[in-house]
């Protein structure tokens, strides 16, 4: 280990552990000599002082402090972080629920702010913006060229405030202006659901937020209306929120006094979560959709309804995340997420992979080591190395690492060229279906069913158009590679136009059609097995 990596943290442990333990202004001077107490806490608060009294020039404090505490908060685990007081807003907004602004989604195309779609309801749909504007100008700021975060702070902002936006629109040859009223503008987690068929709910949860649990359980109660008999949950890709709500969402679907969850810490006592018997759906066929992305939260959720036998889980095994931070805020608006605990699901079984303090970057890699070594394509390149538990029913299950589902899923490469791989990564496919649709919208707007539109689409040759369009643009176009991805290409073609025209409700109901986790899902409900039962075999 290179020694010389500490030199800094020896700096930033002095700052930030003098700042946490309130010791800024301990005394220690007489007669211009330093004196310095020989001990622990009392000798970094000292030095702090004579950092800040006897240095031989200026010193900025604030930029010490903000530039040493991420530093040493890396030094205790990958988890543990600090959120400056500019980012401490919109890292809120995100779990909080909701936020103020002028209630549109938009993406940079060549520079320009574009609106990708409109907020129902929300301050741009009552002045009559529309997707497909562009934005140029914010009151008197420019916003072309503008990088993203500061985009989002000119269009953010207080309740009640206005801002005047320059908007270049199609057809129209000068600038027309609108002014919008920012009001309250909710961030859903919830952000699919409907009947997957004629008995069976799907629900995607993207993260778990303040309002999750609201926007679940009426996401379950439209679904019993229409007649549903089994449920899907997808927490693919959610990386996790607020331990409580999670506990919440598992009390829908387990009877009473079964355990969701305990945490336990060195200054945390342990803690045990049990189910009240209230939930609504203890009954309802379930299963619960994960991967690699799915973290913290979500594995609360599915390491309980494993490990009492609740539902299947079908997937990749998830993220590997089973710490537990506290917030602890600042005066100026920063705070910081300190890890206090570490969560275990009802088995016993701690889910956290493993880490070395200090070692983000390889903790980061792991997904790509696991991508490497062929854990994505087949399960039994999972590496089980944690200590073996055991299911209500005696069904045997990991710690120290991730859940690891009941059935695998692998990823489909079998239709994936360099030709796809670049033109999705490289982003000409998204270019594409952007263009596209911003040239047609006016067609695109008069199909209101997505199948009526889908069918539309899949008449417009869009192939041969994208791979034109893409050696426009740079991308050499390889006929034998466009023909072996073809299904892969109209699926994100396709379905990138759906989501411009329409909305995410509608991409991923387009999207779900050809997902092999889904429809493995489905055939486990329509066998009758989202329920485990001992020594049963998928």
């Amino acid at each position: 280990m290179n020694k010389h990596r500490f030199s800094p943290l020896i700096m930033a442990i002095c700052v930030v552990l003098g700042i946490l333990l309130g010791l800024f202004y301990s005394r220690h001077f007489a007669g211009g000599k330093l004196s310095i107490i020989n001990g622990g806490a009392n000798k970094l608060g000292n030095l702090l002082e004579a950092i800040q009294n006897s240095y031989v020039d200026d010193v900025n404090m604030d930029s010490i402090m903000e530039s040493a505490i991420p530093l040493i908060l890396k030094e205790l685990d990958p988890h543990s972080s600090y959120i400056s007081a500019a980012d401490a807003q919109s890292a809120n907004d995100e779990l909080k629920g909701s936020f103020s602004g002028i209630g549109v989604s938009f993406s940079m195309q060549k520079d320009t702010v574009t609106i990708m779609q409109i907020i129902k309801g929300g301050p741009s749909e009552k002045v009559g913006l529309m997707p497909g504007d562009r934005i140029i100008t914010a009151n008197n700021d420019t916003l072309v060229g503008m990088a993203n975060t500061e985009v989002m702070k000119k269009l953010k902002g207080e309740k009640g405030t206005t801002v005047r936006l320059g908007v270049l629109r199609r057809r129209e040859k000068k600038p027309i202006y609108f002014n919008v009223t920012r009001g309250d503008i909710p961030v859903h987690s919830v952000d699919v659901s409907y009947m997957i068929s004629d008995e069976t709910g799907y629900i995607s949860v993207e993260s778990f937020g303040e309002q999750t649990y609201n926007e679940f359980v009426v996401a379950l109660a439209e679904l019993n209306v229409m007649g549903m008999k089994n449920l899907i949950v997808d927490l693919r890709g959610n990386r996790g929120g607020y331990m409580h709500i999670a506990i919440q969402m598992a009390n829908e679907f387990l009877q009473k006094n079964k355990l969701i969850v305990y945490t336990e810490g060195r200054k945390s006592p342990r803690e045990d979560y049990y189910s009240d018997g209230r939930g609504a759906f203890q009954k309802l066929p379930l299963v619960v959709l994960v991967d690699e992305g799915s973290a913290s939260a979500s594995e609360i959720f599915s390491g309980a309804m494993q490990d009492n036998d609740r539902a299947t889980i079908i997937g990749r095994r998830t993220f590997g995340k089973g710490l537990v931070q506290q917030p602890m805020d600042f005066k100026d608006g920063s705070s910081i997420r300190l890890t206090i605990a570490r969560y275990y699901t009802p088995s016993g079984r701690c889910i956290q992979k493993p880490y070395i303090p200090g070692h983000d970057e390889e903790y980061e890699m792991e997904l790509i080591e696991r991508y490497e070594r062929g854990e994505y394509f087949s399960g039994d390149s999972i590496k089980q190395k944690g200590e073996e538990f055991h299911t209500t029913l005696g069904r045997a299950v990991y710690g120290g690492g991730g859940i690891t589902p009941d059935i695998f899923v692998p990823e489909d490469t079998t239709q994936m060229t360099s030709y796809y791989k670049e033109a999705i990564i490289d982003g000409y496919v998204r270019q594409f279906t952007f263009d596209y649709t911003d040239d047609n919208r006016d067609k695109l707007d008069h199909f209101s069913k997505t199948a009526d539109l889908e069918k539309y689409l899949r008449k417009q040759n869009l192939l041969d158009k994208f791979a034109q369009h893409a050696a426009l643009a740079g991308l050499q176009r390889r006929n034998l590679m466009l023909q072996k991805s073809r299904l892969l290409f109209e699926r994100a073609i396709i379905g990138g136009i759906i989501y411009n025209a329409k909305s995410t409700q509608e991409h991923r109901e387009f999207l779900n059609q050809f997902d092999p986790t889904v429809q493995r899902a489905m055939q486990v409900i329509a066998d009758g097995k989202s329920k485990p039962k001992a020594g049963m075999k998928y």
